[in-house]
C-alpha cells in the first residue's frame, strides 16, 4: 500500500496546490504523524491496523522507518494488544484521547493524542505524537534524585535525633553527677556537724561534764534543721513536697511577704509591689508560694551587690493555645506572681540551665543552687509552671503561673495549738510505722506526756488491732508501708472501723499522690519528716481535744 498523496497527480490546479500545501506541511513537521485503518485480524473483528499514511518525523520520533503499509501485530507483536485498545476506543467512541506510553520495542517513549477520521464505517484514526523520551529520563532522574534526597534528609535527621539524644544522655549524667556532688558536699557537711557533736556529748558525758553539752546538742540540732532544709528544697525540685493549698488571693499575702523581703535584703535595695485589681483566686499552698517569693527575692538582692529595685507584681493572665504552648501549660486563665530586679542579669548561654539542681551562678560557698529549681518544682507541682526573662546589664524577672481557682476564697482560720501539758491520762494511740527508731521517738515522747502507745511495724498488723478490741482513741501513721497496705489504706479501713477515729500522717517524703495531693478528711494532718517532738505532741493534742 502507498502514501495516498502519491496516489494521484492528475488534478486541477488549485486542488494541486491545496495538495502540495499540505505534503508540505505534512513532511516538514517536527512531531509524528499517521493514519491507521482497523481491519479484522486472527484475533478477531477489528483486532489489527495497518498503517496508511505516515509523514518523515513518524521515524524520527517512533525509531520505525518505512511504516505505511505495515501490520502493527507484524511491527511490535508484543505491544499489538495495548496499541488496538487505546486507538479501538477512539475509533468506536469518537471521543479524542491524549496519553503518554513508551513503546517498548524501540525503547522510545511518546506523548499522542489521538481522533477518530471520518464515520466508524472508515475504521480510520489519526495519530500525532512526539518522543518526550528525554523528558521522561529526566523526570525519573529528578525524581529518583528527590527519592535519594529524601533518604538522605531522613538518615540526616535520624543521625541528628541519635546525636541530640547522645546529647541530652551527656547532660543527664551531667546533671546527675551535679546533683550527687552537690547532695554529698552539702550533706557530709551536715553530717560532720552531727555525728561530731554526738561524739562531743558522748565525751562530755564521759569527762562528768554535762553541764558543757548544751553546745553541741545546739549544734547538732541545727545541722539536723538545716539538713530538713535541704531536703526539703529537693522535694520541691522534684515535685514530692506535701502541699496544702487553699483558695487564696495572691495581693492578701503582699504586705507578709514584704515586709519579709525588707527584713531580708536590706535598705540598699528598694522593695516595690504592683498588686493587680481584681486578681483572681489561685489554689496554691501559701506558705511555699511565701518561700518561693523570698528565694526569688534574695537572688534578686545577690544579683544588686550595689543596691537596686526589687519589684513584685501580680496579673491575670489568659493563655491561648499558642501561648500557653511557649509557657509549657494547658491554655487557660492563670495567676501570675513576677518578681524582677535591676540587677547583672543572666547571660543567655546558661539561662536554660539556672533551674538545675545545684546549679549557681554565685561564688563557691555562697549558696547552694537550690533556690530556683525550688520554685520550679513548687510551681510544676501546683500544676502551673515558672519562666525567666533576662538582659545582662538591664536585670531579671522571673513569674510564676498559677491555675485560676474557680469559686470562692477561702476563710482562713488560725488555729492556736495546744500549750505542751501531760493531758494523755487514759487516751490510748496506735502508732503504725516500719522505722523502729521513729516508732521509738514518736512512742517515748507521746508516753511521757501520759498517752499509752500500742505499736505495729506495719500496715497489716496496724489493721489487726484496729480490727480488736482495744480502746485507740487516736492513730498515727506512715504513708509509705510495706506489706502490701499504704497509710492512707490503713486510715480508710480505720475509719470504716472506728467512725470519725483522729489520723496524723507522718511521712519522710511527701508520698502526696497516696494523700490526694495533700487534701485530707476532716479529723486527719499531716506531718512531714523530720519533725520537732514539741510539734508532734501538740498536733497529737490538738486532734484528739478538737477546738470547739
Amino acid at each position: 500500500m502507498r502514501n495516498r498523496m502519491d496516489a494521484d497527480d492528475d488534478l486541477p490546479a488549485d486542488a494541486m496546490s491545496h495538495l502540495n500545501r499540505y505534503r508540505t506541511l505534512f513532511e516538514t513537521m517536527d512531531d509524528g504523524f499517521c493514519i491507521i485503518e482497523f481491519f479484522d485480524g486472527p484475533n478477531g473483528p477489528l483486532s489489527d491496523y495497518i498503517h496508511v499514511e505516515a509523514n518523515a518525523a513518524y521515524e524520527r520520533n517512533a525509531g520505525i522507518p518505512n511504516v505505511v503499509g505495515q501490520k502493527l501485530r507484524e511491527m511490535v507483536p508484543e505491544e499489538a494488544d495495548g496499541w488496538v485498545e487505546l486507538y479501538g476506543s477512539v475509533l468506536h467512541t469518537g471521543k479524542p484521547i491524549r496519553f503518554r506510553r513508551e513503546l517498548v520495542a524501540t525503547g522510545r517513549h511518546l506523548e499522542v493524542s489521538s481522533f477518530r477520521v471520518g464515520p466508524f464505517e472508515d475504521h480510520q484514526v489519526a495519530v500525532l505524537f512526539k518522543d518526550v523520551t528525554d523528558q521522561v529520563r529526566a523526570e525519573n532522574a529528578l525524581n529518583e534524585l528527590n527519592s535519594s534526597l529524601e533518604i538522605r534528609i531522613a538518615e540526616a535527621l535520624a543521625e541528628r535525633e541519635e546525636a541530640e539524644s547522645a546529647l541530652r544522655q551527656i547532660q543527664k549524667m551531667e546533671a546527675v553527677g551535679q546533683l550527687s556532688g552537690g547532695l554529698a558536699h552539702d550533706f557530709n557537711n551536715l553530717l560532720a556537724g552531727i555525728s561530731g557533736a554526738f561524739e562531743m556529748i558522748a565525751a562530755r558525758i564521759a569527762q562528768g561534764r554535762s553541764g558543757e553539752v548544751d553546745r553541741y546538742l545546739a549544734a547538732g540540732q541545727g545541722a539536723t534543721r538545716r539538713a530538713a532544709a535541704l531536703t526539703h528544697r529537693l522535694l520541691a525540685f522534684s515535685r514530692r513536697q506535701t502541699l496544702t493549698p487553699s483558695a487564696v488571693v495572691v495581693n492578701r499575702l503582699l504586705p507578709d511577704v514584704t515586709e519579709l523581703v525588707h527584713r531580708t535584703v536590706g535598705p540598699a535595695i528598694e522593695v516595690e509591689t504592683v498588686a493587680a485589681t481584681g486578681l483572681w483566686p489561685a489554689l496554691v499552698d501559701t506558705n511555699q508560694l511565701e518561700n518561693a517569693l523570698l528565694n526569688l527575692c534574695i537572688n534578686a538582692r545577690d544579683a544588686m551587690p550595689g543596691g537596686g529595685r526589687i519589684m513584685i507584681e501580680t496579673g491575670n493572665r489568659w493563655l491561648d493555645e499558642r501561648a500557653a504552648k511557649e509557657h509549657a501549660l494547658e491554655p487557660g486563665q492563670y495567676v501570675s506572681v513576677c518578681v524582677s530586679d535591676t540587677g547583672t542579669g543572666i547571660d543567655k548561654a546558661i539561662i536554660d540551665r539556672v533551674f538545675d539542681p545545684f546549679f549557681t551562678t554565685k561564688p563557691i560557698g555562697q549558696g547552694t543552687g537550690l533556690g530556683l529549681s525550688m520554685v520550679y518544682g513548687f510551681a510544676r507541682q501546683s500544676n502551673g509552671h515558672v519562666r525567666i526573662y533576662s538582659e545582662v546589664g538591664q536585670g531579671t524577672m522571673v513569674c510564676i503561673y498559677l491555675p485560676r481557682h474557680r469559686g470562692e476564697e477561702d476563710i482562713t482560720v488560725e488555729f492556736q495549738l495546744p500549750p505542751l501539758t501531760e493531758g494523755g491520762a487514759g487516751e490510748s494511740i496506735l502508732v503504725v510505722d516500719d522505722e523502729p527508731t521513729v516508732r521509738l521517738l514518736i512512742v517515748d515522747s507521746l508516753s511521757e506526756m501520759g498517752y499509752s502507745c500500742i505499736e505495729a511495724a506495719d500496715g497489716p498488723a496496724g489493721l489487726k488491732i484496729l480490727q480488736s478490741d482495744a480502746r485507740i482513741s487516736m492513730m498515727i501513721t506512715d504513708v509509705g508501708l510495706p506489706g502490701g497496705l499504704n497509710g492512707r489504706q490503713v486510715a480508710e479501713a480505720a475509719r470504716d472501723l472506728r467512725p470519725d477515729l483522729p489520723v496524723l500522717f507522718v511521712t519522710g517524703y511527701a508520698e502526696n499522690a497516696v494523700l490526694n495531693h495533700g487534701h485530707v478528711e476532716p479529723g486527719m494532718e499531716v506531718l512531714t519528716k523530720p519533725f520537732a517532738i514539741d510539734d508532734l505532741v501538740r498536733r497529737v493534742g490538738r486532734l484528739i481535744r478538737p477546738q470547739d
